[in-house]
């Protein structure tokens, strides 16, 4: 080393072959490239090369001189910095610097050039990657231990690693980071306290949340450094804790948030931390106690955690809590519990004594938070709670405070319906006394119908606003039922009047009253005797007049119910049924909740909420939430309780939400006008004279809803309504103008539903609209290229504003008719050509492939729900024709699920409705082929729903009985059977219950379309062949189904003229497979390869085409296309039997699957 020193006080720099001097007398260019030879020689050098060692020696210290240390360009920096760490580790464990300032300035050099790191996309990282790796192999750093300055050396470095580190950096970078810092940490005398911070801080949740990465970098320093850091950590608590230094610390005032941090990481860190805590518990400082108490529920509510176990007289410390003064910490300490019996089931015998305690504090939102804990918890797992938990929920129904009792009853209803009402146990609890109670205990307990106006609505708003939505909708059923139930005892009233009364009135009354009392077979009876005491007891008539009369307030209902009840009642006979029935009757009819009062109160609950002036967040309901949920109240109400909102002041705030800005709060105030406004302008002058030209700019230039809603409200409300409607026609007319497609939707919207409202009024200009503007210019012109995307649906907002015109326009040709009802002009076969023409281009009625393909999805949406409206007319519904029936039906199988899914809700609410014909009830067979497990099961809904709700219908209106083949849903049958039999993939016919022998009545109806042929096309062999396949297929299932098939069928069916020809007058049924059930299914398959292939390619000959078979198309659950198949372009509305004009192309629909 002697000889070293010499060579270094020479002065002599020795550069490795083929460089030359570097000095600032050469470019930056030149410099770098000498540099790297430089790397290069240095890099290949090893601890035992003596000689090279001594050689450039002088070198070394060259490097470190303040030239290099301090240059501009960051690439010499990055170069230089290269070279010294392998200088680091070539002279180790001697480095050749011995100033410590010239260490310190080396030092720090370094880790400036590590900020390098950040850009993982730089050309550079991998030398930046390279001096990482050195530093942190060679473990470098641990020289400067011995330096003054040592302490801001690292804390620097641990600084720059903690900000570089980003999710770019692949898990050697992370390796290397934490192997450099924990050598500091681990080897060192001692973690400073501002060393300490730099890696502390890193846990606090906002910089957790900023940096996820340095999250992770420091965690994994923690844990690997455990053992040594924790005394340091210790210090630091206890100087914070109990010393109460918070000065030693820029992190002090996040103790709690680091004490959670740290306890996750490793728990051995704070071994000596804990028992401070408890210290914490008992601090009389109520925020300290607060903070210590959040913690600690975190903590001990932790999944894993095994804190309660391990330090219990922590945990006992932490119980006491329970019974703190301060409120905020026992709320605290109440909401933890629902965590804690989650996630340690063994600790509910410790929480269950505390939680007595508290479900009788005298606080509301404690006694609240413990049953909404206790609930939570049942929810997840009834055994994680034991029956002095449930009880607890159970004794506060009986609370003083309405929104404790609420909480207490829908716990125990929502655990109840979980664990209770599941598979056949739920079947009957949708009986009426389940109503009645529901009903009892909402007017009692949940909204009680005693508390003062203001009170009593604003407990509804915020209830309304709490609702999932199987609850709103039940509760907008029970007010639908009442108001029912009203008008049939009003009913009752009328005939009471009369001198003679029918027998056939009073089953019927007495039928209506059986669906809405208990004990229904007990109904006529009771209906009579009712009807005998009105009639002896003119003032108990008078009271039930009063209660049934739309004006009746909430006041008035409580007195007339009192004097009928107290009427009918007689202290000699304390059990009385017939009085038990009129109770439950006045209970369901008496208007105790809403009134013309309560209305007035709502509104302003509303308005204040929508002018931010309500406690909504008090509440617990956010303010967006509860507008939404009052408006729709409101929007409920007006249906049920229209006279109730008759009054100046409820006009007047509706009139101020009408000017609003926010569209649906505009929206909602003009339904309510529509539905409660009918005799506005004879009552409320003034009220018409301000509201009158805000509808009719709001039917010129408002949203296309509230232009809707505006052209009603003028409908419902003004007599001189022909004037109003001129005044609003020829302006929209005159400036229709397809340049500006965004400004022609709300015309179209407002002339639409004007065309509807009044079509002899504008007959003229309405049907010259229809031929050239909306077909000629709207329909047939695709102005604006679509955007090229695989999607088949976009959000509303996203549709172009010429798609949402078209629309418009499709639906302004169908309101149109439908206010004309009428086909004299034939506009009818016209517009369903025009309908029909879209389904068949998939929605690019010109197709040039101008339109995208979600554009072509909302327009084959809305011509399939125009073709069902339409088909809700009688005389449209006989003009169209069974191709044209076909082809809307496959709507149901189109490609795009939103499609399929709008178009089964339109036609479901179509039937429902009962104004579709039967015959689209069979529609619903074809959902068995859809690929999304959600929409079969829908399908099945709709299709039972339909079928109980005409056997109910049948059942209260026995008059009927002519209509039967329209009405019996038994007589879809045949359509289903025809229906499929055009289609070539099998699907099953969905078995409904037997009643009145039903399987019989199909095994003869079956029976009977087997003795005929098609109607559609009787001579085509093959379509025949289906049909019978399709009706063996049936009877299979009807045999394999039923026990009763074998009896005699209750009545002969009648078959649909158009569907099959006349049967057969000679010779056996058109028994196509003579086989066993198994052979038949079988059979089946093979059918439909063949009718697959042969419909696909039948549209291209002359011959009668199959629908069904030839747009048919398979569909994967995503909906992406799986086949092609030809389909006809455009068919003739002249007959049943027309043929394809020419052949079209297609794309794919859905595969079939088994209901």
């Amino acid at each position: 080393m002697a000889h070293s020193k010499n060579r270094a006080t020479d002065g002599k720099i020795t550069y490795p072959p083929g460089v030359k001097e570097i000095s600032d007398k050469i470019s930056k260019e030149e410099m770098v490239r000498r540099l790297k030879m430089v790397v290069k020689t240095f890099m290949d050098m090893d601890q035992d090369s003596e000689e090279e060692k001594e050689l450039y020696l002088n070198l070394a210290l060259h490097l470190a001189s303040d030239f290099f240390l301090k240059h501009p360009d960051k690439d010499v920096r990055l170069l230089v910095a290269c070279c010294l760490a392998d200088i680091f580790r070539i002279y180790a464990p001697e480095a050749p610097y011995t100033s410590p300032d010239k260490l310190k300035d080396i030092f720090m050099f370094i880790t400036r050039q590590l900020k390098g790191l950040e850009d993982t996309k730089s050309a550079q990282f991998n030398r930046y990657f390279y001096l990482l790796e050195n530093i942190a192999w060679v473990k470098s750093y641990n020289i400067c231990f011995e330096l003054e300055d040592s302490n801001e050396i690292f804390t620097q470095l641990y600084r720059t690693l903690f900000q570089v580190i980003n999710n770019g950096h692949n898990q050697k970078v992370h390796m290397h980071m934490v192997d450099l810092m924990s050598s500091i940490v681990c080897e060192g005398d001692s973690v400073s306290q501002e060393l300490l911070d730099t890696v502390l801080v890193n846990l606090v949740p906002a910089h957790k949340n900023l940096n996820k990465q340095a999250y992770d970098l420091a965690k994994a320093l923690l844990k690997r450094t455990a053992q040594a850091i924790e005394p340091y950590i210790t210090n630091f608590f206890n100087q914070v804790l109990m010393l109460g230094k918070t000065s030693v610390s820029d992190l002090s005032e996040h103790v709690f948030d680091l004490i959670l941090e740290l306890y996750n990481i490793d728990s051995h860190l704070l071994l000596s931390v804990l028992p401070q805590l408890e210290f914490k518990l008992k601090s009389n400082d109520n925020d300290e106690r607060l903070q210590v108490v959040k913690l600690l529920a975190k903590m001990f509510g932790a999944k894993d955690s095994e804190l309660a176990s391990q330090n219990k007289p922590l945990w006992q410390c932490y119980l006491g809590r329970f019974n703190d003064i301060h409120v905020p910490i026992r709320l605290e300490c109440v909401k933890f519990a629902s965590h804690c019996l989650m996630n340690h089931p063994d600790l509910a015998k410790d929480l269950t004594e505390y939680l007595k305690v508290r479900s009788h504090d005298p606080e509301e939102a404690i006694r609240h938070d413990v049953i909404v804990s206790i609930v939570t918890a049942s929810k997840k797992d009834l055994s994680l709670v034991n029956d002095h938990l449930l009880n607890f929920v159970r004794e506060r129904t009986l609370d003083k405070r309405w929104r404790v009792r609420k909480e207490a009853m829908m716990g125990l209803a929502q655990i109840y319906k979980k664990y209770s009402l599941q598979a056949e146990a739920g079947k009957e609890a949708n009986s009426i006394d389940d109503r009645l109670l529901v009903e009892r205990i909402f007017a009692q307990y949940m909204v009680p119908h005693n508390l003062e106006t203001t009170e009593r609505m604003k407990c509804l708003y915020y209830l309304y606003a709490t609702l999932d939505s199987n609850a709103v909708k039940a509760l907008n059923e029970m007010w639908k039922c009442q108001n029912m139930l009203r008008h049939h005892v009003k009913d009752l009233l009328d005939l009471v009047k009369q001198p003679k009364h029918s027998a056939n009135v009073w089953g019927l009354l007495a039928f209506f009253f059986s669906g809405n009392l208990p004990d229904p077979g007990k109904a006529q009876d009771f209906v009579k005797k009712l009807a005998q005491v009105l009639e002896e007891d003119e003032k108990i008539r008078k009271q039930l007049e009063t209660l049934v009369s739309p004006s009746c307030s909430c006041k008035q209902a409580e007195v007339c119910v009192k004097d009928i009840t107290k009427k009918l009642g007689s202290p000699k006979q304390p059990s009385n049924p017939f009085l038990e029935m009129v109770k439950f009757l006045l209970e369901r009819i008496a208007p105790v909740h809403i009134d013309t009062e309560s209305i007035s109160a709502l509104i302003k609950q509303v308005n204040k909420s929508i002018e931010g002036t309500a406690d909504d967040e008090d509440e617990g309901v956010p303010t967006e939430q509860a507008i939404r949920a009052g408006l729709e109240l409101l929007k409920v109400l007006s249906f049920t309780h229209p006279v109730s909102f008759h009054s100046a002041e409820t006009f007047e705030s509706l009139l101020g939400c009408l000017k609003m800005d926010d569209e649906k709060v505009a929206e909602a105030a003009l339904q309510i006008f529509k539905n409660t406004g009918s005799k506005l302008e004879e009552s409320f002058p003034h009220i018409k004279s301000v509201l009158l030209p805000v509808l009719q700019h709001k039917a010129k230039k408002g949203p296309p809803r509230q232009a809707k809603f505006a052209i009603r409200c003028i409908h419902a409300m003004f007599s001189n309504r022909d004037t109003h409607f001129a005044q609003i026609f020829e302006p929209l007319h005159k400036s229709l103008d397809t340049e500006n497609m965004e400004q022609l939707i709300t015309p179209l919207t407002t002339l639409g539903h004007l065309a509807m409202l009044a079509p002899e009024q504008f007959a003229g200009p309405l049907k010259s609209l229809v031929a050239n503007f909306i077909v000629k210019d709207l329909l047939m012109n695709d102005r604006i290229p679509g955007k090229k995307t695989t999607k088949l649906w976009v959000p509303d907002d996203e549709v172009s504003p010429e798609t949402l015109a078209k629309i418009q326009g499709i639906k302004l040709m169908v309101r149109w008719l439908l206010g004309v009802k009428n086909n004299q002009s034939k506009s009818g076969n016209s517009t369903l050509r025009m309908l029909t023409a879209i389904l068949n281009s998939d929605g690019d009625l010109t197709e040039q492939g101008r339109l995208g393909k979600p554009d072509m999805s909302r327009l084959r949406l809305a011509a399939g729900c125009a073709v069902l409206r339409l088909a809700q007319e009688p005389c449209y519904h006989e003009i169209i024709t069974l191709e044209q029936y076909q082809l809307c039906a496959l709507v149901i199988n189109d490609e795009c699920y939103q499609v399929r899914q709008a178009f089964a809700q339109k036609l479901h609410k179509g039937l429902c409705r009962l104004r579709l014909p039967l015959e689209y009830l069979a529609v619903f067979a074809l959902c068995a082929k859809d690929p999304v497990k959600e929409r079969r099961a829908h399908a099945r809904q709709c299709l039972v729903k339909n079928i109980n709700l005409r056997r109910e219908y049948l059942k209260q209106h026995a008059a009927v009985s002519e209509k039967l083949i329209s009405l019996l849903p038994e007589y879809v049958v045949p359509y289903a059977i025809h229906l499929l039999a055009h289609d070539p993939d099998y699907v099953k016919i969905l078995m409904a219950k037997n009643e009145n022998n039903s399987h019989a009545f199909i095994r003869k109806m079956v029976e009977n379309i087997k003795q005929t042929k098609d109607g559609q096309s009787p001579d085509d062999a093959k379509i025949n062949e289906k049909l019978y396949t399709v009706c063996d297929v049936a009877m299979n299932i009807v045999i394999s189904k039923s026990t009763t098939y074998s009896l005699e069928s209750p009545k002969d069916p009648v078959l649909p003229a158009r569907y099959f020809t006349q049967p057969d007058k000679v010779g056996e049924p058109n028994t196509f497979w003579d086989r066993p059930p198994g052979t038949i299914l079988n059979m089946m398959t093979e059918s439909q390869e063949i009718a697959l292939q042969d419909n696909g390619l039948s549209a291209f000959s002359p011959k009668a085409a199959n629908v069904l078979g030839a747009v048919n198309k398979p569909l994967s659950a995503t909906g992406k296309l799986q086949t092609k198949l030809s389909r006809m372009e455009t068919i003739s509305n002249a007959s049943s039997n027309s043929n394809p004009s020419s052949p079209g192309r297609s794309k794919g629909r859905c595969v079939g699957t088994t209901i």
